[in-house]
């Protein structure tokens, strides 16, 4: 894909990987690198030789967050006839699991954009945060809702309203942050996983990701109804014939996604 002009993209094995490329601005979120952020990851969504999607930042940040220049004479009737965010949307509609590989800070969009992963992976000194009350604004891709899913009301109220910056120890202790680790092996770390993940079945993986996102929004009875019919699925599939015989037979399974 090298039609992109924000954003660097490669395969290595299954595993798929989008690298932020604005690092001159640390990579500060504009509109067409959203655009060919979602862009990328739908193509990528499509492929069947891809299982896992990694995102990434050149340079010294994962992304410094949205591009204010591009924005700061906006009003509303603009905004809402651009209608921005709903390319953000798109993003909660890819199928196969993402990993962000955060390294410096991801504040603001940035930090909207890691929440908006499945999995979080974190350098040692990354730093996350939502600055956007320092200048009479607030969070608009999601970072609200999704902040107050992962830690709850108060603690999330406690950062929104501070715009502090969180260590990435901290970000670990609150749950937003699956493993921390040294700054040089942070991509290194998060690729290790992402192969790993790759191995195992996608459409296990694809419906077990559906069932834990309704979990989120879902009462537990409606939520279990929904995690029922995956279960029930996933016995029309090959790869569960491939999985279970492979079981009886002591041996390691096959799996091709179908």
């Amino acid at each position: 894909m090298s039609e992109f002009a924000h954003i660097d993209t490669r395969t290595e094995g299954a595993v798929a990987v989008i690298e932020l490329n604005r690092p001159h601005v640390f990579n500060a979120l504009n509109r067409q690198m959203v655009t060919e952020i979602v862009t990328a990851m739908e193509a990528y969504d499509r492929n069947d030789d891809v299982r896992v999607i990694v995102l990434a930042g050149k340079g010294r940040a994962f992304a410094a967050g949205a591009d204010i220049d591009e924005m700061a004479n906006d009003d509303p009737i603009t905004l809402e006839l651009l209608n921005q965010f709903a390319e953000w949307d798109r993003m909660a509609l890819i199928k196969k699991p993402t990993i962000a590989a955060v390294h410096g800070f991801a504040l603001g969009g940035g930090f909207e954009l890691a929440l908006s992963c499945d999995l979080l992976f974190a350098a040692e000194t990354a730093e996350f945060g939502f600055p956007e009350v320092n200048i009479g604004v607030m969070p608009g891709a999601g970072g609200t809702q999704r902040l107050t899913k992962l830690i709850g009301k108060t603690k999330a109220l406690e950062w929104l309203w501070t715009g502090e910056r969180m260590s990435a120890a901290t970000a670990y202790e609150l749950g937003i942050v699956n493993r921390v680790v040294v700054p040089e092996l942070l991509l290194e770390e998060t690729m290790k996983f992402a192969q790993k993940i790759a191995k195992q079945p996608p459409l296990s993986i694809r419906l077990i990701k559906e069932a834990v996102h309704k979990a989120v929004d879902y009462p537990l009875y409606e939520g279990m109804q929904f995690e029922r019919k995956n279960f029930y699925l996933l016995f029309a599939s090959e790869d569960q014939k491939e999985g279970m015989q492979a079981f009886v037979e002591k041996r390691k399974p096959h799996f091709k996604g179908k």
